[in-house]
């Protein structure tokens, strides 16, 4: 057997869907000496993240911490702890993560009512009240920002009519956390996740997730264990919660990690990062227009972190992304489910969402697209971004 050599991979911007590049803060924090889980030092330090965790969900219910692992662990922990055999659920899917949660719900033995929407599009609040009386659902599950389209669903009163219909409101924050606003306890969301590795800056591994004091009395009421052991919080929360008792070996690195992401969100300020990732995203879409880019979300749901974009006709999808990775090492991500092939994603998120990634993007895929045969001209995305800026 040959050993390998030292890891040494070519640098690369990473601007697609997720991970994001991580802060250089976070990687430094990350090499902070080893903790053990159950040290007083880390618990102190627990604690800390799951404060500074709170005030980036807007909330103050006290079963809020960070899963051990990626965010779509974060997406069956809220559903398999909700979900009972036979529970009457609500999924909306309007992209490829709803469909991934008509999946798990499915697993879970839901009674399952699936309404769906066009991809690019969101839900009307009418459609779900109809929806809501006729189904009278234990849980109602939507995504907030869907990373597959670029659309971000509004949720302001939806929590509110979930309530009024005796159903728990479950959300997908994976793309939303730290770039758009997610206030849980004014929205009334019941329980909500998100990932480390988009908006908060950091690399891959933890998953955030909230519940509120109702959505905490429906998993006590619970009449059948939860079907996964590792995600079962009625013994995880023993170890969030204050008494601390064991139940796995926690990712120390990872929630140092965690703990500065959290820290550069806070420092900013929460209206400051949402503003930010707004003028960013003005300035990348008239670059992205100008080159005849057109956005797979309806003008009044686009996501500021997410662009979307139609790929033109004629133009090959894997060559363009090749030749972004391969000369001018930036990553962007392709399309998904029904936007295979005919999209591509441009993440700008957390870290990545600044002028300098935002004009590099635009000028590497103005000479990809003018080598691939589109009819544009050189200069034109930037030119326009840069406009935006001034403006």
């Amino acid at each position: 057997m040959t050993i390998p050599g030292q890891l040494s991979p070519a640098p690369r911007l990473l601007l697609g869907p997720g991970p994001s590049d991580a802060h250089p803060r976070v990687l430094s924090a990350m090499t902070t000496p080893l903790l053990g889980h159950l040290d007083p030092q880390f618990l102190e330090m627990m604690n800390e993240t799951q404060q500074m965790l709170r005030s980036v969900f807007q909330t103050t219910n006290a079963l809020t911490f960070p899963v051990s692992a990626t965010g779509t662990a974060g997406m069956e922990t809220c559903l398999v702890n909700l979900i009972e055999p036979g529970d009457p659920v609500v999924v909306c899917t309007m992209g490829y993560f709803g469909n991934r949660m008509v999946d798990i719900a499915g697993r879970c033995g839901a009674k399952l009512t699936v309404k769906e929407a066009p991809w690019g599009q969101t839900f009307d609040l009418q459609q779900l009240r109809e929806t809501l009386s006729t189904v009278r659902p234990k849980v109602l599950a939507i995504v907030h920002a869907e990373t597959s389209t670029g659309a971000l669903q509004d949720v302001s009163q939806l929590g509110k009519l979930c309530h009024e219909f005796g159903a728990l409101l479950v959300t997908d924050c994976v793309t939303s956390l730290g770039c758009s606003p997610v206030k849980l306890d004014e929205w009334e969301v019941d329980a909500a996740f998100s990932c480390s590795q988009k908006g908060l800056s950091c690399p891959p591994g933890m998953a955030p997730v909230s519940f509120s004091p109702r959505a905490t009395d429906a998993l006590k009421a619970r009449k059948s264990k939860v079907q996964s052991w590792y995600l079962d919080l009625t013994s995880i929360m023993s170890y969030w919660g204050g008494d601390r008792a064991y139940h796995h070996t926690a990712p120390i690195s990872m929630v140092y990690a965690l703990r500065e992401g959290l820290r550069l969100v806070l420092e900013e300020g929460l209206e400051a990062r949402f503003a930010r990732h707004v003028r960013n995203h003005v300035a990348l879409k008239a670059g992205l227009e100008a080159l005849g880019l057109t956005y797979t979300a309806a003008p009044h749901c686009q996501l500021p972190q997410l662009n979307a974009v139609r790929i033109p006709d004629g133009i090959d999808d894997l060559a363009c992304r090749k030749r972004m990775l391969t000369e001018f090492g930036i990553e962007i991500g392709g399309g998904l489910g029904d936007f295979k092939g005919k999209a591509w994603r441009i993440g700008i998120m957390g870290h990545n969402s600044r002028p300098a990634c935002v004009l590099q993007v635009l000028a590497a895929m103005e000479v990809v697209l003018a080598g691939a045969g589109a009819k544009i001209t050189l200069g034109a995305g930037v030119a326009a971004a840069e406009r935006a800026y001034a403006a």
